[in-house]
C-alpha cells in the first residue's frame, strides 16, 4: 500500500497547480484519499474516534488551503468527520443498549440488579457525546491495565477479564474503522452516480415543445438536457454566453452536438428573452445551508430577470456541493426551487 503522506503531497500539487478539473472529479479524489487516510490510522487503545477525526481534520486543513477556491474538498472533509462521529455514536449506543438487555436478562438476585440497574436514554446519550471529547483525568486512570492498578488476590481472575476487555476494545476500534470506510465508499458511490442520478429526474421537470434558459457551462446541467431529450421531450435551449469566460460557448456546442435545439445569446440579451422562457436551468459551485448558492458571474441578473417575469428557477447540484456547518444534508441529491 503507498504511503499516505505521498499520497497528500501528489494531491496537493494537483490542487496547487489546478490539475483537477471539476467539482465531482475533485469530491471523488478527496473522499478516496480521506478513505486511505482513515485506513492507515492506528487506533489508540482508548478514544478511536477522536484518532481518526484528529487525521482526517490534519489532512483536511492542508487540501482546503492549498486551493481554497475548490469548495468540493472542504464539503467532502466535512462530510467524512460527520461520517466518523456518526458511526461512533452509533457504535456506542449499540453496546450501551447490549449492556442493557444483559442487565435486563440477568438471573441474580434483586441485590444484584440493583448493582446493574438498567440504562436511561439519557445515560446512554451522555455516554455517546463523551466519547468526542478528550479523556478526563478519571477516563485515564479508569482505563490503566489491571496490572498497574491495586494488586488482586486472584491473579486469574484478573487476568481473564483484562484480557476479555482489550479484546472488546480491539474489536471494536477495527469495527469503528471498518464502517467508517465502508460509508465512505458509499460517499465515493454517490459522487460518481451524482450526475445519472440527477439526469433521472429531467422528464419530471421538462415537458413538450418548452423553452429553457440556462448560463455557462455545466456537465450537470448537460446531462440533465440530454436525458430529458433521449427520452423524446421535444424543447428549445436558449445558452448564456456567461462573460467574462465565454463558457457559454462550451455548453451550446456540445448541446447541438447532441441533437439539441440550440440559440447561444449574449448575457445583455437575458432580460429581454426571460418572457419566453418556461424555466431557467443552471448549476452552482456550491449550495448554502440557507439555500443560497455560489454560482458563477452573471447567474444573479438572470434570476432577478426570472424572478420579475415569475419564472420558475431551478439549481442542480450533487450532494457534495452541499457546505456542511451546523446542519446536515443525509439527500443525494439537491433540488432548490425558486418561484
Amino acid at each position: 500500500m503507498p504511503d499516505t503522506q505521498a499520497l497528500v503531497n501528489d494531491f496537493l500539487n494537483k490542487l496547487k497547480k489546478r490539475k483537477i478539473e471539476g467539482s465531482q472529479a475533485t469530491a471523488k479524489q478527496t473522499a478516496e484519499l480521506l478513505r486511505s487516510v482513515i485506513s492507515q490510522t492506528r487506533m489508540p487503545y482508548t478514544n478511536q474516534a477522536a484518532a481518526l477525526i484528529h487525521s482526517v481534520k490534519a489532512v483536511g486543513e492542508r487540501l482546503i488551503a492549498a486551493n481554497p477556491v475548490e469548495l468540493a474538498v472542504g464539503n467532502v472533509v466535512r462530510r467524512v468527520l460527520h461520517i466518523v462521529r456518526e458511526e461512533d455514536l452509533s457504535l456506542t449506543t449499540a453496546a450501551m443498549a447490549g449492556l442493557n438487555l444483559s442487565a435486563e436478562s440477568d438471573d441474580e438476585d434483586d441485590t444484584d440488579r440493583d448493582n446493574h440497574p438498567a440504562l436511561s436514554a439519557a445515560a446512554i446519550a451522555a455516554a455517546s457525546r463523551s466519547t468526542l471529547r478528550p479523556p478526563s483525568l478519571q477516563t485515564l486512570l479508569e482505563d490503566v491495565p489491571d496490572s498497574a492498578a491495586v494488586p488482586h488476590t486472584s491473579s486469574s481472575g484478573g487476568d481473564s477479564e483484562g484480557k476479555s476487555k482489550s479484546a472488546d476494545k480491539s474489536s471494536r476500534s477495527r469495527k469503528l474503522k471498518h464502517d467508517v470506510i465502508e460509508a465512505v465508499n458509499e460517499l465515493i458511490q454517490d459522487i460518481n452516480t451524482c450526475h445519472e442520478l440527477i439526469a433521472e429526474q429531467a422528464v419530471e421537470h421538462i415537458h413538450q415543445n418548452e423553452v429553457i434558459l440556462t448560463l455557462g457551462s455545466s456537465r450537470t446541467v448537460l446531462e440533465f438536457l440530454c436525458a430529458a431529450k433521449e427520452k423524446k421531450r421535444s424543447f428549445r435551449v436558449f445558452v448564456a454566453e456567461g462573460a467574462p469566460r465565454y463558457q457559454g460557448h462550451l455548453l451550446a456546442k456540445e448541446l447541438v452536438t447532441r441533437g439539441l435545439q440550440t440559440t447561444l445569446i449574449t448575457d445583455s440579451a437575458v432580460f429581454a428573452m426571460i418572457s419566453r422562457v418556461n424555466m431557467v436551468i443552471v448549476g452552482a459551485h456550491a449550495v448554502m445551508a440557507n439555500g443560497g448558492v455560489i454560482a458563477p458571474v452573471g447567474l444573479n441578473m438572470v434570476a432577478l430577470a426570472a424572478q420579475k417575469h415569475a419564472v420558475p428557477f431551478v439549481v442542480l447540484a450533487g450532494s457534495h456541493k452541499v457546505l456542511w456547518h451546523n446542519k446536515c444534508f443525509t439527500t443525494k441529491l439537491l433540488y432548490i426551487l425558486v418561484q
